[in-house]
């Protein structure tokens, strides 16, 4: 196996059972299905290199792991932020800022009709491989999300 071969990358774990497990590039969205479960789960990022599995190369294999974290996301009770609000208040309903954290991670604030608040935050949980595809990419642990009516914070958090 060349270098040319392998593929070095975050990797979300969208399927996993003792046999097997699927990966997805979080930067480009390729699929690789591996050909064994080297001991990850749903929802895990993984910093690794996967190269097609031998003798066919019809499915890929884990060849290294950097780093492995497990990604969460979690509905808070807490309201958004003062921070949160401000940026909401400062843009038209639809709209969508995001914003950098002190150290690591980003917030995304969403204006949202007030009325449909609640079936936003519904629409990003529902959204589970792409909020947590983010959330692998942007190196973070957890996401949680905060709302009142009329906006929706998303916070991807270390």
């Amino acid at each position: 196996m060349t270098d040319d071969e392998q593929k070095e990358s975050t990797f979300l774990v969208t399927h996993a059972d003792d046999e097997s497990a699927v990966v997805k590039d979080v930067h480009d969205g390729q699929v690789h299905t591996l050909a064994s479960n080297p001991g990850v789960d749903v929802d895990d990022a993984i910093e690794g290199t996967v190269a097609p599995a031998p003798p066919l190369e019809l499915s890929w294999q884990l060849v290294d792991i950097e780093e492995r974290r497990p990604l969460l996301i979690e509905e808070s009770e807490e309201p958004p932020t003062v921070q949160e609000r401000e940026l909401a208040a400062d843009q038209p309903v639809g709209e969508l800022t995001r914003e950098p954290r002190a150290g690591i991670g980003e917030i995304h604030v969403v204006t949202v009709p007030e009325d449909g608040t609640t079936e936003a935050v519904a629409d990003i949980v529902d959204d589970r491989e792409g909020t947590l595809s983010r959330a692998a990419r942007l190196g973070v642990n957890r996401v949680e999300i905060r709302s009142e009516p009329g906006v929706v914070s998303i916070r991807y958090l270390p």
